[in-house]
């Protein structure tokens, strides 16, 4: 089976499997914070073509375009509730959506920001920018946010040559396991 065919498939059955949750989650963003429960992001797609991803907004309203760990305070910045969505990782559940749309996959390398150029240059350059994003990847179930930036370039990478629907399927598996722990996540 093509990784698109699983893709479309997997987001298809978990998008109707999960409706009733994520309408849920939406009204609870909304109760909790000012704004709309959705962010959408402008990341770095395939052949570092931009695409907007959505989220469920974790951060306050005004908070700078930044990646976390670049912002002064972190904490302050979240919602009510922006914690516990982003350890939960159910902030990224509509990214079923950009998946369904063909701008992610499942498995790859996490999307950058528009504005890390320093990360989209050292993807282009170990030719990363070539496979689409994806919800989790290697360097995902490997560390996430506690990792070096080099040493994320340097699992992206070893993903991309070793990429196969097996090895996907050990990266989707460690990717629950890794969630249900909250391991890797900072804020």
């Amino acid at each position: 089976m093509s990784k698109r065919l699983f893709d479309v498939l997997l987001a298809g059955l978990a998008g109707l499997w999960l409706l009733l949750p994520l309408l849920l989650l939406a009204l609870w963003v909304r109760a909790t914070s000012k704004g709309p429960a959705l962010y959408w992001s402008a990341r770095v797609g395939r052949n570092n073509v931009l695409f907007n991803m959505p989220k469920f907004r974790t951060m306050r309203l005004g908070t700078p375009v930044l990646a976390t760990h670049l912002l002064t305070d972190p904490q302050s910045a979240l919602t009510p509730i922006g914690s516990f969505l982003r350890k939960s990782s159910l902030d990224e559940l509509p990214q079923l959506w950009s998946i369904l749309k063909g701008d992610m996959s499942f498995v790859g390398p996490r999307p950058a920001l528009f504005n890390q150029s320093d990360l989209v240059a050292l993807r282009s350059a170990a030719s990363i920018d070539q496979i689409r994003p994806g919800l989790t990847g290697w360097a995902q179930v490997n560390g996430r946010d506690e990792l070096p930036m080099a040493d994320k370039v340097a699992l992206d990478h070893e993903y991309f040559l070793r990429r196969s629907f097996f090895f996907d399927l050990k990266i989707l598996a460690l990717t629950f396991i890794k969630v249900f722990r909250r391991e890797g996540v900072l804020h």
